[in-house]
């Protein structure tokens, strides 16, 4: 399948395009303020994704020191997925695994050693995609989401993963 898609670096000029993805794709939203907070903080790791002209989809992470997510003892600098968006007229190109792929790539600049995300535990599209880039489910979180539902944390070694 041809690549209709161009991944970029997120600039500010494009915040409202992203958060009307977010709006539009995921109950989770967040305030400009914190788009442009990780996006200041981390900017390697805010990717776009466009065709033509247009924001199709995102991908914002930022990086954290904490416990291993895979039960190793000690610190470890790990990349956390923060939110990643596709519009559905341009799910199923392959849009979302190039946008992870790519914020993982971008989480090695950072030193990062492990990456993580969370996601709906119902969202199987999801957590198939991510297990096609090799993550594994670490731990379930009970009622995190505002609605309740519960949230599977899955994490990827960084440094085998290449």
């Amino acid at each position: 399948m041809q690549e209709t898609y161009n991944l970029r670096k997120f600039a500010l000029s494009d915040l409202q395009s992203v958060m009307q993805i977010n709006r539009v794709c995921l109950p989770e939203n967040y305030t400009d303020f914190f788009f442009i907070d990780l996006y200041r903080r981390y900017p390697e790791t805010f990717v776009v994704a466009e065709e033509g002209k247009e924001v199709v989809g995102y991908i914002m992470c930022r990086i954290e020191v904490g416990l291993s997510n895979f039960g190793l003892s000690g610190l470890v600098k790990k990349g956390h997925i923060v939110s990643i968006a596709v519009v559905d007229d341009h799910r199923k190109k392959g849009i979302g695994h190039a946008l992870v792929a790519k914020a993982m790539e971008a989480m090695r600049l950072y030193n990062a050693k492990q990456c993580y995300l969370e996601v709906r535990i119902t969202n199987e599209p999801a957590v198939i995609l991510y297990r096609k880039l090799g993550f594994t489910i670490t731990r379930t979180i009970r009622g995190y989401y505002a609605d309740g539902e519960d949230a599977c944390v899955m994490s990827l070694d960084l440094q085998s993963k290449k």
